[in-house]
Order: structure tokens, then sequence, then C-alpha cells
């Protein structure tokens, strides 16, 4: 039998479909329980707490004050109602099974008490959540935390109907992109700037989660950003000086539920997604979680797609009160086409002064639909948590992961001839990244005399290996920024045959251009402890050191590159509350580190000689600043200043310039602000400023990226800001509709900055955004309007010009079952 070749979306509707009956039939045979709860006086009563006793379901009731637990095994239990300050509520219900029992129950408040202790919005909490068990690799609250990281919440994506990972991170201060992904191998995924430094979301729950591509929202809980130089804690292979991406994954809860939605928008823009959650046994030690998207769009160029499907089953299981395990697995299949980057002159003197000269016509991709790349991504994390007693719990990880790049990848570097034009090079990839990572944790909370410890302790391995293959690198034609081409070979200087963007083309020449085959692994085994002591109940210390040993093969089919390094890595922190659980005072001295690989060695007369080994590089960070979670937690805010020193950077030998030595030395410093409040009910705001100054303080004129006195070409703007605030109509005939407003400020960013080269700087911008909802329980519809001015604004780092989506409008619907 002939099957139509259907679209994938159809699939992927297919499969919620399935889920959602899957999950029903699993749900057969249980009861829900709703209500309403109001206060002595009539009033709707919010952000009360409901808990079903012995059980794991526990809710708080709506701004309506309303509330529902599905899922319920057919029973007797008994229901508790309870308010901070108040009596609580016990009550006594039976919940039969495929029915629902309602309740409608009262507090014995007035809506005025009920004002004075409640929170404005319960939204706020999932906005702005204040603990996280990642950041310091123990339970500890933000305003206990002498370091300093920002959170973006799932919530806060579905406001602003986020459907890439690089527009989640605007909400972040001090952050921007740099590149977007390329989906070329090693380090395809997308580059921002933190702190001064470039760095890449590579860690998911902790843990390894490398890709090539691009990382779905779908499921996401939230995105921690660490900011400093984090190896005592994250080792170095996966972090940078100014910090690190922390991607939280959703996880499985008791009882069933279920959410779709669906977005379409400007450029061709559809995406549908799926989560699914439900208990599957009769006593909820058991949940499994899946969450599932397709997504396809088109660029805003003439040419230029992405496609991709995601799905992230995860499965919890509770043991006993003692042992529980927990697995989390992503499979991702994207296909794109490469986005278009202009490489600025790094040799000779600029050919451009500024964007008016450049005269790039950002309407032209100077590429085809034919060349695409494929980057499929898997990642399995296991974790075992064991409580070894009331003071202790042990915590095993296991994590697996393999990204690809599978088909075509091009750049476009400055031919630097004086005619203003750019070569389009291309090669074909065929590679693979796998990695594994072991983790064992011991997690203890524990006094010593009157003295709290709050300790981790534990070992980490972590091994990747890189096979690559393909073909070597192509040059197809010429292209002015207006888009004219010509093929006169800049390598050669002959005119060549006339070569198009399509696959027939483009194999013809690759074909001649040779092949590649390189094959490399690298280990690393650590152990790390830290320890959280509360000298007083207002006084905080942290002390953390970490012992790496850096073990790389290279290339697997010679030893002449191996080569192994131990590191040290210490951080301390100190934190005075001044008002315990409102106010801190905080300072920390962080360090973080990079294994650097030899380099070969030339005589004078530029005859190989042997190879020279270097030491790690080093990152060292004093912070200081102040945390507040004030006025009712309303109002939670950051004030910190930092200052970087990086030593040991490898720079170019001036007495020989096919050498390297090391001495190279950098500086980052600055301040950010972040600020997430509610004011009043119905209205959340979230801010933040931040101001870098970045400079290279030991280098050479000769080397372009360490010359002496200048920001790096990496550093990105010295100022960034980023807004956004909602209101949702509490009364009257707008009651449950809202709005959105917002956006991001940028300074000028010095793509290039040389003595030797000249400077080339990307102007500053503002972009602004806005929104329009109306959302309950069950559904939520909204429109969202992205860069409403249509400002045509530019990133890049390392001497890139890379032009950014013009106005764009997301239609978003979702619906709770």
């Amino acid at each position: 039998m002939n099957y139509p070749n259907l679209p994938k979306q159809y699939f992927i509707f297919i499969i919620c479909l399935f889920l959602i009956s899957a999950t029903n039939c699993l749900a057969q045979d249980k009861g829900k329980l709703s209500g309403i709860i109001t206060t002595s006086d009539g009033i709707p009563a919010a952000s009360v707490n409901i808990i079903l006793k012995n059980t794991k379901y526990n809710t708080i009731t709506n701004e309506n004050g309303n509330f529902e637990l599905n899922h319920i095994k057919a029973n007797n239990y008994i229901l508790q109602i309870s308010l901070t300050g108040y009596e609580t509520l016990e009550q006594e219900i039976k919940v039969t099974g495929n029915e629902t029992t309602k309740l409608n129950l009262q507090l014995k408040v007035s809506n005025k008490q009920l004002q004075e202790v409640t929170i404005y919005n319960n939204n706020r909490a999932k906005l702005f959540p204040k603990q996280s068990t990642y950041v310091s690799k123990m339970p500890l609250k933000n305003i206990e935390n002498p370091q300093v990281y920002n959170v973006v919440t799932a919530d806060l994506l579905k406001e602003q109907a986020i459907t890439n990972f690089d527009d989640a991170l605007k909400n972040v201060p001090g952050i921007q992109k740099l590149w977007e992904s390329t989906g070329r191998s090693g380090d395809g995924g997308s580059f921002y700037t933190l702190r001064g430094f470039d760095v890449q979301a590579n860690i998911v729950n902790g843990l390894p989660g490398l890709t090539n591509g691009s990382l779905d929202p779908a499921n996401i809980e939230r995105i921690e950003v660490i900011k400093g130089p984090s190896g005592t804690l994250f080792g170095s292979s996966l972090i940078s000086y100014g910090g690190l991406i922390n991607t939280v994954t959703k996880k499985p809860y008791s009882g069933f539920g279920t959410e779709v939605s669906y977005l379409t928008g400007s450029f061709g823009l559809n995406r549908v997604t799926a989560d699914v959650n439900t208990s599957i046994d009769e006593s909820d030690n058991v949940a499994i979680r899946i969450n599932t998207a397709y997504q396809t769009e088109n660029s805003f160029q003439d040419a230029g797609f992405r496609t991709s499907f995601f799905v992230a089953p995860v499965l919890s299981y509770k043991v006993n009160e003692k042992l529980s395990f927990l697995i989390n697995t992503e499979f991702m299949q994207e296909e794109k086409t490469t986005p278009p980057m202009l490489f600025l002159g790094r040799s000779s003197t600029l050919q451009f002064d500024n964007l008016n000269e450049l005269n790039y016509n950002t309407k032209l991709s100077f590429y085809s639909n034919d060349l695409s790349i494929k980057n499929p991504k898997f990642n399995l994390q296991a974790q075992m948590n064991y409580n070894i007693s009331e003071q202790w719990t042990s915590q095993t990880a296991l994590s697996r992961g393999s990204t690809k790049s599978d088909g075509y990848y091009s750049y476009m570097p400055d031919n630097e001839n004086g005619l203003g034009e750019f070569a389009v090079n291309i090669t074909k990839e065929q590679s693979q990244t796998v990695t594994t990572d072991i983790q064992q944790n011991f997690i203890g909370d524990f006094k010593i005399g009157n003295m709290r410890n709050r300790i981790v302790a534990g070992f980490d391995y972590f091994s990747q290996e890189l096979k690559f293959g393909g073909s070597g690198y192509a040059w197809l034609y010429n292209i002015t920024p207006q888009g004219e081409v010509n093929y006169l070979n800049p390598y050669t200087g002959t005119e060549d045959a006339p070569t198009y963007p399509t696959r027939s083309s483009v194999d013809a020449v690759l074909a001649k251009s040779g092949t590649t085959n390189y094959n490399s692994k690298d280990a690393t085994y650590s152990v790390y402890a830290s320890d959280v002591i509360n000298i007083f109940p207002s006084l905080i210390a942290m002390a953390s050191l970490r012992v790496d040993y850096f073990d790389n093969e290279g290339d697997i089919k010679t030893d002449n590159d191996d080569y192994n390094q131990t590191s040290l890595s210490p951080k301390f922190g100190l934190l005075y509350q001044p008002i315990i659980d409102k106010l801190s005072i905080f300072a920390n001295y962080m360090n973080g580190f990079k294994n650097v690989s030899p380099k070969k060695s030339y005589d004078t007369n530029g005859n190989l000689v042997g190879s020279e080994a270097f030491d790690p590089e080093h990152a060292n960070q004093l912070e200081f600043g102040v945390k507040a979670n004030v006025l009712d937690e309303k109002l939670n805010t950051t004030l910190n200043y930092y200052d970087i020193k990086v030593a040991n950077l490898v720079t170019i030998d001036p007495k020989n310039p096919l050498n390297s030595i090391q001495g190279g030395e950098s500086r980052s410093k600055g301040f950010e602000f972040d600020l997430n409040t509610s004011p009043a009910k119905g209205l959340n705001i979230i801010a933040g400023y931040s101001y870098n100054e970045s400079k290279i303080t030991k280098g050479d004129i000769k080397n372009v990226f360490l010359e002496k006195g200048k920001r790096p070409m990496w550093s990105g703007p010295e100022n960034l800001a980023n807004l956004w605030a909602t209101y949702k109509f509490q009364y009257g005939m707008l009651k449950d509709f809202g709005l959105g407003f917002g956006g991001n400020y940028a300074s000028e960013n010095a793509i290039i900055n040389s003595d030797k080269l000249g400077k080339f700087v990307l102007p500053s911008y503002t972009v602004i955004n806005g929104s329009l909802f109306y959302g309950n329980n069950k559904f939520r519809v909204a429109l969202n309007i992205n860069n409403i001015a249509n400002k045509e604004y530019f990133n890049g780092g390392w001497g890139t010009v890379n032009p950014q989506k013009p106005r764009n409008v997301v239609a978003s619907f979702s619906y709770k079952f």
C-alpha cells in the first residue's frame, strides 16, 4: 500500500492526540476535585494552600479563588486548607472514580485580612523563583547565595511567545547574542557574550548538554544564567569566564495534566507543542511527562529556513521514602540553512569603516534553501537520589549525549582586495560529538555546635569524543553586500566557470577539495567540595575547592599532541543579612580556568622543531553587591559590581611570529542591576541594566585578538538594558485581558578595534516589543508584536556583521485539559 507524503506537522498532531488519548485511558477510574475558596465576607480567596493530607496532591487557589486537582485515586481523604498566620481548615471528602467532586468552602478571614498576607499576583512566584538546587549544587535561597544569577521561567517564555532559545536570554541583564547557531561541528550552537566573555548554552540540569544546533524551549522549566567564572563547581570544559547557562527541564508531577499550544506568525512560522503529564500507578509513585514540539519557519531574507521536531519523555519513580529515580531524555531533529554572516578582514586594513560604507542589503541571504545542514541531537540524563539520613543525601547522575552536523556549512570572509567583496566558501560536514558525564554528590545539612553547615562534596568524570569528517573547503563565488556576483577566484587570480548555490553544483566543486578525517578525545577527572556555613543566623560564609585532572589525547592517530594538566579552582563567599530573608550584602572571590593545548614551535628559518606546552589560563573574580526581597516579596532586586582578571593568555612571540608565548592578560569589570517586582495586583515588571568595561591589559599588536589597550572583539556592547512589563485586568468588562510591553537596548558594539586593521562599530539600537492577551485557567490567546518600530539592527563578534529580524508578529493559542 502506498501512503501519501504528509507534511511533518500532521504527524505531530497525531502524536499529541495519541498521548492525550493514552493518558486519558490511564486516568480512568480516577476522579477530580475542584472548588472555590472564599473569605468570610464572600470574596474569592487567592493564593490559599490546598493539600490532600498524606498524598502528593497540592495546589493553590487562583485569583478567582478556584482550585483543581486531577487524576486522584478514588478514596476518602482529608482536605487541608491553610493560609499563613490563620487557622488551618480540614474537611473529610470522598473522591469517586470518573467523577468530579465539587466543594465550596469559606475561610475564617475577611478580604481585608487576606490582602494583608497574600501575594498580589500568584503568578509572581512562577516568574521570579527564589531558590535553585543547581547554582551551588545544593538547595540554597537566592538571598543566601553570595553569587549572582538570573532566571528566565517557562511562564515568561509563554508571555513573550518565545519560539527560540536566543530570544529567551534577552530577559537577562548583561548577556547578548553574538552569533546564532551555525550548525557546524564542535561549536555550532549560538554564541553569546556574558560579562565580556563568549559563552554557549552547554549545560542541562547541571550536567553536560552539548548541541551543534539550536535548543527548543518546549521542555524548559527555567533558564539559569550563573554569573562569573564558576570553575569550582562546574569545571572548565563547558563554562566561560563570564559565567554559564544552565537549562533546567520540566519534571513529572503527581496527577494528570495536558496542555497543547499552537503559534503562527511572520515568515511562515508554524509551531505546535504538547505537554502531557500523568501518574501511571495507583500509588502515584511513578509518573511520566512528555513535552514535544514541531516548528517550521522561513528566514526574513530571500532564502533560508529552519525545521525542527523535538520530543522529551521524562520518567520519575519514587521507590520509597529514601530512594527515587529520574530519567530525562531529549531527542531533536533539526534542519536549517546557515545564517548569513559577513566576516570583515582580519589581516589587512578594513575595506569598510562603518555600516554606511558597507551598504548591506539585509534582505539578501547570498545562499539557497538547497544547501542545508542537519543537527540531530540526543541527550539522556539518569539521576538516583538516596536519603542516607535526615542530614545526608546521595545524588548519583549519569549523562550521555550525542550531537551531529550533517550537511553544508558556509561562511563569507572579506577578500581584503579593495574591491569591497566577500568570498562564499563552503564545506560538507559529517561529524559527531559524543559526551559522557558521571557525577556523584553527597549533600549534607547539619549543625556543628550552633553553626549550620550545608555542604556538597563529589567527584565528576567528563569525556568527549569528536569524530570529524567531510570534504575540504571550496570557493563558490564572490559577492558584494549588495548582491553582485563574480567568479574571479581570490586564491588563484583566475576567472573560474560559474557555480551556483545548488547541491549538484556545490558537490561538483567539493569533489576536488579533498576530504577531512579527524578523531579526537579528551577526559577530565575532578573532585570538589563546597561548604555554606551559618556562622550566625545572619552571617553566611562559603568556601569551595575543586581539583581537575585534564587528559587530552588530541588526534587519536598520533601521540605527538597528547598532554595532561592539573588545576586548582577555589571559591569563597561572604554574605550578611541585616534583615534575614529580606536583605543581604555579599562579596565573593571566584576562579575559572581553561586548559591550553600545546602549540607547534619553529626556528627562525621556519623549520618545525617540536611543540611548546603551556599552563592553564586562569580567571579570578572579585565581586560584591546587595540583594533584596522586600515588600512582602513583591520586590526582588540585585545590584552588584564585579572585576575579572584573566592571566596566562597565549599570544604571538614577538621574536618569532610563527611561535606562541604565554603571558597575555585581560580585565573585565562592570556592574549589573536586576529588578523583578509586582507593585500592584496583576502588574509584573522585569527590568535589568548592565555596564561592562573590557580591555586587553597585556598583549601584542601583531595579534589583533590580543591587542593591548583594546576592547576584545567578542565582548559585545558596553551597555545593555532589558524591560518587560505585563498587566492583567482583575475586574470589570476587561477581566482576564492583559497587555505586555518592553524591549532591549544595546550601545555601540566595536566588532573590530585595532591599530593594525582599523575600527568597525555596529551602532546602538533600541527594539520595542508588545503583546495583547486573554487568559484563564483553561486557555490563553495572545498576539505578540516584536520590533514594533521595524528597527534595522545588527549583532556581531569577532568581526562579523549579523542582521536581525525586522518587525514580526506571533499569534498563539494554548489550552489545558
